[in-house]
């Protein structure tokens, strides 16, 4: 543990000198971040801000959809913004709209759809498609998020398992809100969302990942936002997140990360 933590922090006094050679001088970067990476992020951003001596303000909100705190809405309505990191296709289709600086995105991690339930309630088997399809038909009510890993359940999985119609009335999709919360208050009885989003809820209990025969790993990215008034700082802040510095935290929370010129 001890040379774990030392190794740690070689890395970062590494880093920041880097970094610090990139950024000379302090600046307020602002980000835009949706719920996958936002658990590894909370606890790295004060590294970074301690290692570059940068002021990290952040928006949160999901990477798609049309709430009030959706990132796309947010670029839409003129706020200001050097750094979004969300989902990766998500990501690509706001550089091809002209909101991300050509050839700033970088892919950061790969992240696991999981299940949970509320905390003390029984746990179904989803060990096999078959048992997901079973545990899904017995259950009463089902809930998955507005973004990547609700779209793919609400349109491809439950298509994939031929129980969509089945589905209709008791799965619903939740906007803005963690599917994890309201899992724990007892609005549904089995969620499914990102492992990452997933793990800092309180009061449920996460079954494990889909089945490799249902999983979807959604990629998650960082990129420069063409409004942006501190692209270098933000460029330090996203060479930050994907350093092996940030790597145990990444990995902490539930997420692979993805080596540096990796093609996905």
């Amino acid at each position: 543990m001890r040379l774990s933590i030392n190794l740690r922090a070689v890395a970062l006094a590494i880093l920041s000198i880097c970094l610090l050679t990139v950024t000379a001088s302090a600046a307020e970067v602002r980000v835009m971040i949706s719920g996958g990476l936002t658990a590894a992020y909370k606890v790295l951003v004060p590294e970074f801000e301690r290692a570059t001596g940068h002021k990290v303000l952040t928006a949160y909100g999901p990477s798609m959809g049309t709430t009030t705190n959706a990132i796309p809405i947010r670029l839409e309505r003129g706020e200001p913004a050097d750094v979004l990191i969300m989902v990766g296709y998500a990501l690509e289709d706001l550089a091809k709209n002209g909101k991300v600086i050509a050839g700033s995105s970088v892919d950061l991690v790969k992240s696991p759809i999981a299940v949970a339930v509320k905390s003390g309630t029984p746990k179904p088997d989803i060990s096999t498609a078959d048992a997901v399809k079973r545990a899904l038909l017995a259950a009463k009510t089902i809930a998955y998020s507005d973004s990547a890993s609700g779209v793919y359940v609400s349109t491809e999985m439950f298509d994939k398992l031929g129980i969509k119609e089945a589905m209709e009335g008791k799965a619903r999709k939740i906007p803005a809100t963690p599917v994890g919360e309201i899992v724990a208050h007892g609005d549904a009885e089995i969620g499914f969302q990102q492992m990452s989003e997933l793990k800092p809820v309180e009061g449920i209990d996460i079954i494990g990942p889909l089945p490799n025969e249902l999983q979807k790993i959604t990629v998650f990215s960082a990129g420069i936002a063409t409004v942006s008034k501190e692209p270098d700082a933000g460029k330090a802040l996203i060479k930050f997140l994907a350093s092996p510095a940030a790597r145990a935290e990444i990995v902490k929370s539930g997420m692979d990360p993805i080596p540096a010129g990796a093609t996905n």
